[in-house]
């Protein structure tokens, strides 16, 4: 070799090594420093082998492997798992604004209206805004004062129907249909002003049980992009049969009450409903106000309520099975109220036992037991691990409310325990935490607590045998009972007087 290829061959070598080594430099400048733990993973699924039924519980397993942070991949996707409550306030508090999004999921694009509702919406002006309205409308405390009347009549109807049957003896009743016919119309009054009976009911209850089945069935193809292109499981066309079907029926309330706002002069007809309220707002700002905008409201809040029945029906559940928690209820309510008028909301200061047991039974059994999903905008850090930009961040809100170093004795059913427990925030997160919790938490706990204080007020309950109620968990979105409950119901003798009044 000359003098000349020598030369030329030290220059090459040391431009490729000099080349080499700028690669492998950016390369770790460029890859997070410090990830949370994570379990081997396998090419292209990732940890998607290791999810199985019921999630929760499989994530906290997980967790209790390789920590109370983890990092796991879904597919193609960066997957964080939360299930401490000392993580939660590196997550809500010092990085509440860059986990306000949230990660573009199927079931966003299409039951959510193209990420449209309060649920799904990427966090900036138009979540921010449907956020404001549905608070104002629907969730503020002079929404929820003005609307009282509503809650109390739909309570006593549900009363009224019990009592019809089992006024002198004993009578087996399905409860999940009655507590959801409860809260379907209790929010159907607020939003368009009318009741909704029979198949018509049913039919919309049964779409909206759907959705969160939907909601709660992990679709592989949001981690796996080209399982969509064949649709993998029919996921894509169940999701849009549902969503125009809920379509419909929004579009039908803003249409009649249009037509009737057309056809009556101001000030005239019923009360001024949400969606009125939303039309008047159309009119002076219809940019901002399509119908678009507003069936994306109205969904968001019909859906969220179906919560609220799993909650109570679980609650009834559970006081089925502790006849002493139901009995030392049913004494506090006595004692606070007596025996010659109904329950009312302004009695519930007076019932902390009651409040108690719905703690609990939050607690206990966990209705959204994975949070829903957020996604920060950028990276950040949580507990000292780097979180990548995009991440979807999971709480596993149950295994919070599981968790031995919190709550003495978890695995039991204690409503005793929040009698002195004044500080529950990041313990009890039923309704999840931040700016991206549900604002709906005030309006359920006041048909929670109404209906079940009306409910062992008036009536005494049993099981309909001697084994305890199933407390066996469905898997949707939402955890409801999959076998609906059955209890035996009877009119208090002390209170048939006031039910007869009804």
């Amino acid at each position: 070799m000359s003098n000349m290829d020598e030369i030329w061959f030290y220059i090459i070598s040391i431009i490729s090594l000099i080349f080499l080594l700028s690669k492998i430099f950016l390369l770790k400048q460029a890859s997070p420093k410090n990830l949370p733990p994570s379990p081997p993973a396998l090419p292209i699924i990732g940890h998607m082998h290791l999810l199985k039924n019921p999630l929760h519980k499989t994530l906290q397993n997980l967790s209790n492997q390789y920590g109370p942070i983890i990092s796991l991949k879904f597919g193609f996707r960066n997957v964080l798992i939360i299930s401490s409550p000392t993580l939660l306030d590196d997550c809500f508090n010092k990085n509440d604004i860059i986990l306000a999004n949230r990660p573009r999921l199927l079931v966003g694009e299409i039951l959510n209206n193209n990420y449209t509702t309060i649920m799904a919406a990427p966090y900036g002006r138009h979540w921010r805004n449907l956020r404001r309205i549905a608070a104002c409308e629907i969730f503020s405390m002079n929404s929820i004062t003005m609307c009282l009347s509503n809650r109390e009549q739909e309570v006593r109807i549900l009363l009224k129907d019990l009592f019809k049957s089992s006024s002198t003896s004993f009578k087996k009743v399905e409860m999940k249909s009655k507590l959801s016919e409860l809260s379907f119309n209790i929010i159907m009054r607020r939003i368009s002003g009318k009741r909704y009976f029979g198949e018509e009911s049913k039919h919309i209850r049964d779409i909206i049980s759907e959705i969160f089945e939907m909601n709660g069935s992990s679709n592989p193809g949001d981690f796996l992009p080209f399982l969509q292109w064949i649709d993998f499981q029919g996921i894509k066309k169940r999701m849009l049969r549902l969503q125009k079907e809920l379509d419909e029926f929004a579009q039908g309330l803003i249409d009649e009450h249009r037509n009737h706002k057309n056809s009556c002069t101001q000030g005239q007809g019923r009360t001024k409903t949400m969606i009125d309220n939303m039309l008047s707002l159309q009119e002076s700002e219809p940019q901002n106000y399509s119908d678009e905008f507003i069936k994306s409201l109205i969904l968001s809040i019909i859906v969220a309520a179906d919560t609220t029945v799993a909650t109570m029906e679980w609650t009834m559940s559970l006081l089925l099975n502790h006849p002493e928690v139901l009995k030392k209820a049913e004494a506090e309510i006595r004692q606070a109220i007596g025996q010659d008028r109904l329950v009312d909301e302004s009695d519930y200061p007076n019932l902390p036992y009651l409040q108690s047991i719905i703690k609990e039974s939050m607690r206990f059994k966990t209705v959204g037991p994975l949070l829903i999903p957020h996604a920060p905008s950028k990276d950040c850090i949580i507990k000292g691990y780097h979180v990548p930009q995009g991440t979807m961040l999971i709480v596993n809100a149950w295994a919070v409310h599981m968790d031995p170093k919190v709550w003495e004795d978890p695995t039991s059913f204690k409503p005793e325990r929040f009698e002195d427990l004044e500080d529950e925030a990041h313990k009890l997160i039923p309704f999840g935490l931040g700016r991206r919790a549900c604002p709906g938490s005030g309006l359920a706990n006041r048909v929670i607590s109404l209906a079940l204080a009306s409910l062992i007020q008036c009536f005494e309950w049993e099981r309909t045998n001697e084994d305890v109620v199933d407390m066996f968990e469905g898997i949707r979105f939402t955890v409801p009972k999959p076998q609906p409950l059955e209890a035996l119901c009877k009119a208090r003798e002390s209170m048939i007087n006031v039910l007869e009044k009804i």
